[in-house]
């Protein structure tokens, strides 16, 4: 690995005539982007080239024209320049396509730090490097697809119909473009945050916290101030390994309050992105502050989300939470259900449970609408409480529970409904075994994540980390999540080199999730594997001396014997869900579940009663 990282350090040193001893600092003005305006473009003409590049539409809103494939004509969104060279101007791969970085710095100077990844599969993948464009080689460039050179670009770009207005435009906006380091971000350091809502339980919040910070702790451990680490050959390069600085936003009052507070973090301290996060079932606000303040909020460990929450740009989540859940449920009744009875859904009142409700009451609506429903709500999880609300329900009709994981045991004090009978994985947690037996021969969960006798397979890593920070393992599923989430920004950072801009590590998220999480997992299995079949210094002891050894977050020492079983099973992942994967504009990386039965074998207390469903 560090004579493959030596040799591209050597390839990008030629290349661009940046030597290791220097650092030319990257130009960032006050916040950022102002470092690079053009000093003739108005704040309209800056808004012009935004929706030519990002939507397609030119002066006075109208479709912009591009030729394509030697004279297909497209227009509008079709054509925007966002499509390929995404938000950040950073470009991206495209098949077997590179699409090339437009943002100014790229094109319009001879920025020797102007450098992108453009495929983490590869070492060397880097972009293309030109001089600076003059104002006649640009327009040549968009409207007749001519390099500078004079060859002709591939037929995938559009050869577009502008007038010289709206050219000056696109080439003001492209010039503030990434044009310097986002907020929260300096030459040493970057500033985190992470969000608490207060309807967390104090146990799950110490739990949370211990797990978030021993990441951070770790990340920091492996950081020194101008030396080189063996992270990546760019990263070695222009040392942009920084310094994480990890803030705790712990919110208050009810939700109505929490936009206030977060603004006022924010003024107080910029951070570059909201990473992990906790929250029960209220997420809105959180999400919402992101997407106004152009914030990444990166992988929180939420049970419900919000209801646009796939249709914005800065977050990414797990799942969907409580609303994938509904999904699945819809799928599996209108395939499973023989047809007769109602279906009636109880909730605590708390919001996970109250917007999951929500949720199947309005797909059942849209694709069951011969079925009666309805949905009641439990004030209290008392056995009167319960019983009058479940009198009236027989063997014909169907019962979801959207129950939270401490009124579990509260349901022991009524009778087990007599008819099909669905709960919340996700919302019961830790706490699915604690069902009451009479609830049992009926009920099943809508799970979301991987099997349990595959999961120990699959977290080994982890597992083994927790070992290494003297942590015992008290919520499986909440410290994978903040550990995956923290280890996946360090490797997104890390490709990122220094290219720190909110866009484009959401950009890179989207790109890096499904190639990351089938390699690694290839990754994990041969090294567990070749250290099982040697002993000794070069063997066993000496496997966990180079894991050790290795400043990436997520490669950490690991027990090793005794792992024959564990890797006999194929590994879809690296988290505690499977098959996780992001493409352009999703931002859910779990997309199904599994419906489950509880088992009275501790070895499988669970079994799939169904394939893995994808709504």
């Amino acid at each position: 690995m560090f004579w493959a990282a030596a040799v591209s350090v050597c390839a990008l040193a030629q290349a661009w005539a940046a030597p290791a001893a220097v650092r030319p600092e990257l130009r960032v003005g006050p916040g950022g982007s102002e470092a690079m305006l053009s000093q003739t473009a108005s704040a309209d003409e800056l808004a012009l080239g935004q929706s030519i590049y990002r939507h397609g539409l030119g002066e006075g809103g109208k479709p912009i024209t591009g030729l394509r494939f030697g004279g297909v004509q497209a227009q509008g969104a079709s054509v925007a320049c966002a499509n390929c060279h995404r938000r950040s101007g950073l470009g991206a791969v495209e098949g077997t396509e590179q699409v090339s970085p437009v943002a100014g710095r790229f094109i319009f100077t001879d920025d020797p730090r102007a450098v992108v990844s453009m495929n983490f599969r590869t070492i060397k993948s880097f972009n293309q490097r030109h001089p600076a464009l003059t104002d006649q080689e640009f327009v040549a460039t968009v409207t007749k697809g001519l390099h500078q050179s004079g060859r002709e670009l591939s037929p995938i770009m559009p050869r577009f119909e502008l007038s010289a207005a709206e050219t000056r435009a696109l080439q003001a906006y492209l010039r503030t473009l990434s044009a310097g380091w986002s907020p929260g971000v300096d030459a040493r350091r970057l500033r985190l945050a992470t969000v608490i809502t207060p309807d967390v339980s104090a146990e799950r919040r110490a739990t949370f916290l211990a797990t978030i910070k021993a990441a951070v702790r770790q990340k920091n451990g492996n950081y020194t101030p101008g030396q080189r680490t063996m992270s990546s050959a760019a990263e070695m390069l222009f040392r942009s390994d920084r310094f994480w600085e990890l803030d705790v936003w712990e919110l208050s009052g009810p939700p109505a309050g929490w936009a206030a507070q977060l603004d006022e973090r924010m003024r107080a301290n910029p951070v570059f992105a909201l990473v992990s996060g906790l929250g029960r079932g209220e997420w809105a606000p959180v999400h919402e502050f992101c997407e106004r303040m152009q914030t990444p909020c990166w992988f929180p460990s939420v049970d419900s989300t919000p209801a646009l929450a796939g249709k914005d740009f800065y977050s990414v989540y797990f799942s969907a939470g409580t609303m994938l859940e509904a999904d699945v449920l819809v799928s599996h009744i209108r395939h499973q259900r023989p047809g007769g009875g109602r279906l009636v859904q109880l909730h605590r009142g708390d919001a996970a449970g109250r917007m999951a409700a929500s949720r199947l009451e309005e797909q059942l609506s849209r694709n069951m609408p011969g079925l009666k429903s309805e949905i009641r709500e439990v004030t209290a999880p008392d056995p009167a409480r319960l019983s009058a609300t479940l009198r009236g329900l027989g063997p014909s009709d169907t019962l979801v529970l959207w129950w939270p994981a401490e009124d579990m045991a509260s349901l022991s004090a009524v009778p087990a409904h007599a008819g099909p009978t669905y709960l919340s994985a996700r919302m019961a947690g830790q706490n699915v075994s604690a069902l009451p037996q009479p609830w049992r021969a009926r009920a099943e969960f809508v799970y979301p994540y991987q099997a349990p006798e595959q999961r120990h397979a699959t977290l080994f890593y982890f597992e083994s980390w927790l070992k290494t920070q003297k942590m015992e393992l008290s919520d499986e599923v909440l410290q994978s999540e903040v550990f995956f989430a923290m280890s996946y920004l360090a490797e997104t950072l890390t490709e990122m080199i220094d290219n720190l801009h909110r866009d484009y590590l959401i950009e890179r998220a989207e790109n890096m999730l499904s190639l990351r999480e089938g390699q690694k997992a290839e990754d994990e299995a041969r090294e567990t594997i070749v250290a099982r079949h040697h002993k000794g210094p070069g063997g066993t002891q000496g496997a966990r001396e180079r894991l050790a050894a290795q400043p990436e977050f997520a490669r950490t020492p690991r027990p090793l014997p005794g792992v024959q079983a564990q890797v006999a099973i194929k590994r879809e992942g690296t988290s505690v869900y499977p098959r996780m994967s992001l493409a352009q504009g999703q931002r859910f990386a779990s997309k199904g579940a599994y419906l489950v039965k509880l088992q009275p074998d501790p070895a499988r207390p669970v079994v799939a009663t169904t394939p893995w469903i994808v709504p």
